[in-house]
């Protein structure tokens, strides 16, 4: 008896441990386009979460992310991305995408047809919280049906009474322009013109030349700080058709300034962000590892917290499980998980606990699986944003 019990033991030490595996989560941001200035700190922010956790989810597995280009504004292009991700990458679920009209693209094409969960960083137009998702789309950004609010109530804060408007003609700039417009005339505004911009156009004479005829002091951008939002300030400026500017979340960024420099002085805006006690323990984590912050980047690495933690509680990869533990992960009750602490959150998890994902923009999902949102006013000062204020 005990010579076979010496046999057994001897033949399970010849077998081999469990081998740790890469599981591959999609990570699909617009690295070309409008704002291709701002994804690659997005980016950075996935694989800090990702590094943070590294050979620690399921037992041992690691999470890799597998990037692809949204472009943020080709539809087709982007399906294609995503495709690729999930059939020849065997991606898990997919951080992103980025922009409103190539995410609505995707999560129809892609992710709703192959059943694969998706979080959006960054993706803000109101016609994502009535998509039809099967469960499986979440943002960690707030509504531009909110944003729209917000900026309008700024403008009477400072005393702005009649604005022109131009924006990007997708669903980015068509959502936020009418929540914008409605929510402005509302509390007394009055929006003198209303009329959409292409991107990528070389000239942008006769947008300008339109919107300055319309008599407004101040002109509101709701476009892009790389292509077209960027051309209708500059073109502005350079024909001395504005001198006062209104920028919304997607004109909110380094190479916008650095672009377009004093002129954009006294500029002001609303960009998603938050003062909260993640906030700031996220921008220490960021600097310890050389690392940027900026627009969307705190929502990036909390969307990317959000799929590894359900992929815990889940105790599988398996797509569906991962949706179904998205909502509960994210949301009280449940220990309270700050950035940093996505270790600790697994090992409360793997134990047959509950957490509460708090994490760099105090995030908790609502019944369609979105976020409220803080948002920061900002104002260019000295060719650099600033913040003046958060508003809830």
């Amino acid at each position: 008896m005990r010579m076979l019990a010496a046999l057994v033991a001897f033949c399970l030490g010849l077998m081999p441990a469990a081998q740790a595996k890469d599981i591959k989560i999609g990570v699909i941001f617009g690295f070309t386009g409008p704002i291709e200035s701002l994804t690659p700190p997005m980016a950075d922010a996935v694989d800090m979460a990702f590094k943070e956790i590294s050979g620690k989810v399921l037992g041992g597995d690691t999470l890799v992310a597998v990037r692809a280009d949204s472009t943020c504004v080709d539809s087709a292009a982007a399906t294609t991305a995503a495709e690729r991700l999930v059939t020849s990458d065997g991606v898990a679920a997919i951080v992103g995408a980025d922009c409103s009209g190539v995410t609505i693209a995707i999560t129809n094409n892609v992710a709703v047809p192959n059943g694969v969960p998706i979080i959006s960083p960054s993706a803000t137009s109101p016609a994502l919280s009535t998509i039809k998702d099967n469960g499986l789309f979440f943002r960690t950004s707030p509504s531009d049906a909110r944003q729209g609010e917000v900026l309008a109530g700024v403008l009477k804060k400072r005393g702005v009474d009649s604005v022109a408007v131009t924006y990007t003609n997708n669903d980015y700039g068509k959502g936020l322009a009418e929540s914008f417009g409605n929510a402005y005339e509302g509390m007394g505004g009055k929006v003198e013109i209303q009329a959409a911009h292409e991107d990528g156009k070389g000239d942008y004479g006769a947008e300008v030349g339109a919107l300055a005829a319309a008599g407004a002091e101040y002109l509101a951008v709701f476009g892009y700080l790389d292509q077209g939002g960027k051309g209708i300030i500059q073109t502005a400026l350079d024909r001395g058709a504005f001198e006062k500017f209104i920028l919304a979340d997607g004109m909110i960024g380094e190479s916008l300034t650095k672009s377009i420099g004093a002129d954009l002085n006294g500029a002001f805006g609303t960009v998603p962000g938050s003062d909260s006690p993640g906030a700031a323990v996220f921008a220490k984590l960021a600097e310890s590892m050389g690392k940027k912050t900026g627009p969307f980047v705190g929502e990036s690495y909390d969307a990317a917290a959000l799929i590894a933690l359900a992929i815990q509680a889940a105790k599988s990869t398996d797509r569906a499980a991962i949706q179904s533990k998205i909502m509960s992960v994210a949301n009280a009750p449940g220990e309270k998980i700050m950035p940093g602490e996505l270790a600790k959150g697994l090992e409360i998890l793997a134990s047959g606990g509950e957490v509460d994902y708090v994490g760099a923009t105090d995030v908790e999902l609502n019944e369609v699986g979105e976020v409220s949102g803080v948002y920061r006013e900002v104002e260019v000062k000295n060719q650099k944003f600033e913040t003046v204020t958060y508003l809830r």
